[in-house]
């Protein structure tokens, strides 16, 4: 077996980074009674997604980011803005999900409040649940001077 010292630079940036990341999102752990805050790289323009919670966890085989407790979730190149009970951020599949009573704010102005909302990064869509017999609320913007034919 090889020692570190025997490894190539670029072996040894790569065993630095993949030792750093489970530490870095694990490390806030151990000051539970602060807000923690974690981003993540989401888009090929590495944009950042940011969530904070009371509680922070992340399994590095499953590569899952799980935060508990006064979630806020912040993706200023997608104007949203939004608050939960959990949000699981699954970094393989590029998916957040978010439970407990979820508010999503989007450019300011349109939103959506459900238990449980799916945001899929790439396809830069939602999918909202309701509680067990209620409904999704989703309220949007509507511009009525780009209707065509209205009249005053």
């Amino acid at each position: 077996m090889m020692s570190c010292y025997q490894l190539p630079v670029s072996q040894m940036r790569r065993l630095g980074i993949a030792l750093m990341l489970p530490a870095a999102l694990l490390a806030p752990l151990t000051i539970p009674s602060h807000v923690q805050t974690a981003t993540a790289q989401t888009s090929r323009e590495n944009s950042p997604l940011t969530i904070s919670a009371d509680v922070q966890e992340y399994n590095a085989n499953t590569q899952v980011a799980t935060a508990r407790g006064n979630v806020q979730m912040l993706y200023p190149a997608r104007q949203i803005k939004a608050t939960a009970a959990q949000a699981q951020f699954f970094s393989k599949e590029r998916r957040i999900d978010l439970s407990g009573n979820v508010y999503i704010l989007q450019q300011g102005v349109n939103s959506i409040r459900a238990e449980k909302v799916t945001y899929l990064i790439d396809e830069g869509r939602f999918v909202a649940l309701p509680q067990s017999n209620r409904q999704v609320e989703s309220v949007y913007m509507v511009n009525d001077g780009e209707i065509s034919g209205q009249s005053n």
